[in-house]
């Protein structure tokens, strides 16, 4: 049988000539990432809630994988030959690829997460109304760092300082008030540890171990999800326990995390991008509140701190990597 390969922005797919006439003809959904391996849980997920209505790859529906190598240089041209191939439906997760589709004034329907509030940035003008080409899946992502904390607080009952990175360039960065406020509340004094690129990030944790810092918080930016690896290794050189807003460092070795679902949230935007193919407008389908939260420790970790992990802790842990 004759086949034929096709590029999706770097990754190739080899089909045969039947499902590539197949494909031709059926509505695309690009899904766009600022990385080669975005973790395939969120692709999968989008697959999952195409599914949930009613469209399945293939089928009725073809599934793209587009990124960029993290050089927002090539997102401008990535956009702009998705518009030419005038796929059905944009998804991402990426708050800064949301902006720059949105920017573009495309008549593609776009589908976000976000961890920004979307009317903060731009992408809707109202929650229940967007009233623009785009909706999606909004999670308070700084909302939870009061929890953090507090989680960090019950797994060291004698934690009394703990290093919190930030990058206070972040849109998010007000959070830091609501923090400051739960760690009078539980005792713990803050070591406010300010990162805004990634040659910073040495000396950031070079002052927590001057400063004899308990326990590091690393939030939630780009900064910081881009160079994962770097902060868990330095969080391993200095044996700071820590805690994560996203799974994908436990993954990679850190010892908890806790934060929003990104898995059911890109689920919930593969379901918008499914009523967009059935003839919903973006503008007539409200920002739904993604409130599914998961607390993930890794017993590796934390026996190589000499760490115990309290009963009470794992108990509520929504996955324990053993």
């Amino acid at each position: 049988m004759r086949r034929r390969e096709v590029i999706f922005s770097g990754m190739a797919l080899t089909l045969s000539n039947a499902a590539w006439a197949q494909t031709e003809r059926l509505p695309i959904v690009a899904f766009v990432t600022p990385g080669h391996d975005p973790p395939p849980r969120y692709l999968n997920a989008i697959r999952r809630g195409l599914s949930e209505t009613g469209f399945l790859e293939l089928r009725n529906v073809a599934i793209e994988h587009h990124h960029f190598d993290r050089r927002f240089d090539q997102l401008a041209e990535l956009i702009a030959n998705l518009a030419r191939r005038r796929v059905a439906v944009i998804c991402t997760i990426t708050n800064a690829i949301a902006r720059s589709v949105n920017a573009a004034n495309l008549e593609i329907p776009l589908v976000f997460v976000s961890g920004l509030d979307p009317v903060a940035i731009g992408l809707v003008t109202a929650f229940d109304r967007p009233g623009r080409n785009a909706t999606g899946v909004f999670f308070p992502v700084t909302a939870l760092d009061p929890k953090r904390l507090e989680t960090l607080r019950e797994l060291l009952p004698e934690l009394r300082l703990v290093a919190v990175l930030v990058n206070p360039t972040n849109p998010n960065a007000g959070f830091m008030k609501d923090l400051k406020v739960a760690a009078h509340g539980f005792g713990l004094d803050l070591l406010i540890s300010e990162v805004q690129s990634p040659d910073e990030m040495d000396a950031a944790f070079a002052l927590m171990k001057q400063r004899q810092a308990g326990a590091v918080l690393v939030t939630s930016d780009p900064i910081f999800e881009a160079n994962r690896d770097r902060v868990f290794e330095l969080t391993a050189q200095n044996a700071l326990p820590a805690i994560y807003p996203w799974r994908e460092y436990v993954d990679a070795g850190g010892l908890s995390s806790y934060g929003n679902n990104l898995t059911d949230a890109a689920r919930l935007a593969g379901q918008y991008a499914g009523r967009i193919l059935k003839g919903n407008k973006p503008s007539d389908l409200p920002v739904e509140m993604q409130t599914k939260f998961e607390f993930v420790v890794n017993l590796r970790t934390a026996k190589a701190l000499g760490l115990t992990i309290p009963p009470t802790l794992l108990a509520r842990a929504d996955e324990v990597i053993e």
